[in-house]
């Protein structure tokens, strides 16, 4: 089963993306457990939950208890020992909420005193990405901040594909190419991109002008049904049939890529 992992800068589509291609691969019978460790949190509204079922999500980085029992330190205590290897593969079945036979986890943000600190929310967080990679038999989706602050070296050998959304514009095309050295850095070479928020064939010329065809995956388009179903907190999903077609066309490239 695919684990991929969908960054890109804020505000791109990522979450999108990630809730389009979780339907798609349910449709298509699969086990699928959809990861939200965006600081955004806000995959449960693109999936439609429904707010009665969202409501009673608690991320993962917020249960104090819990990461005191698996690593034994307080959350927010810093220079104590703590467990490097925590127990966490009950952790998705536990505390992941479930809609139209979709998982749905919410980790939070890593490390309240920064993305990079050496903490016991950090180094659970951290060991149930990897579990969620490594030791998982379903689908298994990330939506992700730009930065790379829940994978690492132990988790890029099981990523089978990094997508870093875009939009037609400069700033999103510079924040693609950091995050590819990033991933370049840690042993995560499948990298590939997709466009988003396409209008017109410049938009994506403007994609194809900066991104080898070979990388990009294909191009979700702009879509104002998308953004009303937002409002209305319904399912990006049973939106806009040119937004399913588009993400089954990226699903099908990917499966093919994997093959090859």
């Amino acid at each position: 089963m695919p684990k991929l992992a969908i960054t890109g800068k804020g505000g791109v589509g990522k979450t999108t993306l990630a809730a389009l291609l979780a339907h798609s691969y349910q449709q298509e019978g699969n086990k699928v457990l959809l990861i939200d460790a965006d600081p955004d949190a806000n995959l449960a509204s693109a999936l439609g939950l429904p707010e009665s079922l969202s409501k009673q999500i608690t991320p993962i980085s917020e249960m104090d208890d819990l990461i005191e029992e698996r690593t034994g330190a307080r959350p927010g205590s810093f220079g104590g020992m703590f467990s490097l290897n925590p127990k966490v593969d009950d952790i998705p079945d536990r505390f992941s909420a479930t809609h139209r036979g979709i998982k749905l986890l919410v980790l939070g943000t890593i490390g309240r005193g920064g993305g990079g600190c050496i903490c016991p929310e950090s180094s659970l967080l951290k060991n149930l990405v990897r579990h969620l990679f490594v030791g998982r038999s379903e689908v298994v989706i990330l939506d992700m901040e730009a930065g790379l602050e829940h994978l690492g070296r132990g988790t890029a050998g099981a990523v089978d594909a990094f997508i870093v959304v875009v939009e037609p514009g400069q700033r999103s095309v510079q924040t693609a190419g950091a995050v590819k050295r990033l991933a370049a850095d840690i042993g995560i070479h499948r990298v590939f991109i997709v466009g988003n928020k396409i209008r017109e064939a410049s938009d994506r010329n403007f994609v194809l002008d900066h991104f080898s065809q070979e990388e990009v995956l294909g191009f979700l388009p702009f879509s104002e049904k998308a953004i009303a179903a937002d409002m209305q907190g319904l399912a990006i999903f049973d939106a806009d049939e040119q937004l399913v077609r588009a993400a089954r066309e990226i699903r099908e490239r990917l499966a093919v890529g994997s093959e090859e």
